[in-house]
């Protein structure tokens, strides 16, 4: 065990997956993860399970589909009984600690049903995802005539009035929100600001501090096995970054923004409303575009920069080469692509995450470098770890499938004819537009690398991009019927996929088949005519002379 690499496990929020310079973005340059993916794997077609904060992460977090673990939306508590990567792996004797977001809402009403102390250790891991706390904090202070958004206690805004920054929420009246020359606050919730620095001191900021929160976590458990999980809270909206981060970027850094007029003719009802909500109608605007495009850049300039202090560090530590390092998001950001803000729908800019896996054992020097076009989903992480502490996957329990093959050159890919994400938009106002009930108000994408399709409940139609043909998704074939062989093809698929056994976790399909196989010697004799049929040591527990009854 003494022997085992650490585990680290780091998740932006919202970051895209083509906004690195090694994924070919033109004008942003991140050497330090281009660094990372020299050193090991870049995965360039991993998608997530959902395109919205809190089901993707209770997905990674599980190693499961949203519609296995029901953690379907922001705020949707992870239920009592489903078994976290945290579970998975003290069973193998390695830690499992959180420094920064989980977006994890508790199930209260289930630990209340059971018993369960929210302050005993079980209470707490139960209401973090499984996960002991180093530090957590979610990043989401917001306040306004209802009150907070969130009630729980924010260690940044603590961190902050020690550093001198005064008022009841300085997260959002300095970390998110410049000064102009009157000293009055613009808030970085009102997308004209973005282009300002945000007032605070840049060390001080979200990115940084979470940093310096692992390298502490790192150096205080020195000697331990754990993973640790970083999950930092940009580059996330609100889009703002401090100086000299501000400045970096201006309009003509800009990368054309995708989107197409055909897109607005006859779209499909569901898209149009996206289109058609408020922050699709203030992305398609070309001023929010300028000002906050270059901040978003700005704040992946601040996490790349991070980076590379937290790599040097490991490497003058000497800790490098005994670290296990995942980079990743949660989910992209349309940013105008498709006439869109926010995430939420399918398309590449919102569904696919960015993945790079460095391992520093030999066994992954043959591909150190390497770029893999095979289809990962997020989940796959979780295995991947989890085999790695437990050196086998359970797999009735957990969906995902492992990496390491790839990682250490022994296959090109992992086997997976096509990825699977799901969206519920139930609790959004388009639900409410389209005259959906809660429980239609669902979606499903399939994607393999040619076809993306996408089935909505409630009597929609499907929606299918050509993906070799019009890689920018411009043209939804779903309404032609020359694609129906094709749209047969991905319902079955999606068919299959839903008849999977996603609930029998709490018995393995080693235990179902020793059960199958075995005798089981407890004298249960279905079938049974005669004495002959059984082996006379079965039989004779049931034999001899009858005692008078009384």
């Amino acid at each position: 065990m003494g022997l085992r690499k650490n585990i680290l496990y780091i998740m932006f929020d919202q970051l895209r997956h083509d906004y690195l310079s090694c994924a070919g973005h033109e004008t942003l340059h991140t050497p330090n993860l281009d660094r990372l993916a020299a050193m090991g794997v870049r995965f360039k077609n991993t998608f997530t399970q959902s395109p919205v904060c809190g089901a993707s992460r209770m997905s990674s977090y599980t190693g499961r589909y949203v519609s296995s673990h029901g953690a379907s939306w922001n705020n949707v508590p992870l239920k009592i009984g489903e078994m976290t990567l945290g579970d998975h792996l003290r069973a193998g004797g390695m830690e499992c600690w959180l420094v920064g977001k989980t977006h994890i809402e508790a199930d209260s009403e289930g630990m209340e049903r059971l018993g369960i102390d929210p302050e005993s250790v079980i209470g707490k891991r139960l209401s973090e995802g499984g996960f002991d706390v180093w530090v957590r904090d979610d990043g989401l202070w917001a306040y306004g005539p209802k009150g907070w958004y969130s009630k729980k206690y924010s260690p940044y805004n603590e961190y902050l009035k020690s550093r001198g920054y005064k008022g009841e929420n300085p997260w959002a009246d300095y970390a998110n929100a410049g000064v102009d020359g009157n000293g009055d606050i613009l808030s970085a919730w009102f997308m004209k600001y973005a282009n300002f620095s945000a007032n605070i001191r840049e060390e001080d900021s979200e990115t940084p501090w979470l940093t310096r929160q692992a390298m502490d976590f790192i150096e205080k458990h020195e000697g331990e096995n754990w993973l640790c999980h970083l999950s930092y809270i940009k580059p996330h909206w609100p889009y703002i970054v401090p100086a000299p981060y501000h400045g970096l970027y201006g309009k003509n850094d800009i990368q054309p923004i995708s989107r197409h007029e055909q897109e607005k003719r006859n779209p499909h009802p569901i898209y149009k409303a996206f289109m058609e909500n408020k922050i699709g109608k203030a992305f398609q605007r070309d001023e929010v575009l300028q000002k906050v495009i270059p901040a978003y850049m700005g704040l992946i300039k601040q996490a790349d920069d991070q980076m590379g202090v937290l790599f040097d560090w490991l490497e003058k530590t000497g800790r490098m080469e005994n670290t296990i390092i995942a980079v990743t998001s949660d989910h992209g950001d349309y940013l105008g692509d498709h006439w869109l803000g926010e995430k939420d729908l399918f398309h590449d800019a919102s569904v696919k995450i960015p993945l790079i896996l460095y391992d520093p054992s030999p066994k992954a020097d043959c591909t150190r470098g390497m770029v893999s076009d095979a289809l990962v989903e997020s989940i796959d992480l979780t295995a991947s770890f989890v085999e790695y502490a437990n050196g086998d996957i359970p797999h009735h329990v957990i969906e995902g499938r492992s990496l390491w093959p790839v990682i250490h050159g022994e296959k090109q890919d992992i086997g997976r004819e096509f990825v699977v994400s799901e969206y519920d938009y139930s609790q959004q106002k388009m639900a409410k537009k389209l005259g959906v009930s809660a429980n239609d108000a669902r979606l499903f994408m399939l994607a393999d690398k040619k076809w993306k399709f996408i089935h909505a409940e409630g009597g929609f139609r499907p929606m299918l991009f050509n993906l070799e043909c019009d890689p920018q998704e411009f043209h939804d074939l779903g309404d032609k019927a020359e694609y129906q062989p094709i749209i047969q093809m991905m319902y079955e698929r999606l068919a299959h996929w839903s008849r999977r056994m996603s609930q029998r976790t709490s018995i393995s399909d080693e235990s179902i088949a020793k059960m199958r196989d075995a005798d089981s010697g407890v004298g249960i004799m279905i079938g049974v005519y005669d004495e002959n049929d059984v082996a006379p040591n079965a039989a004779e527990y049931y034999q001899g002379k009858a005692q008078p009854h009384p």
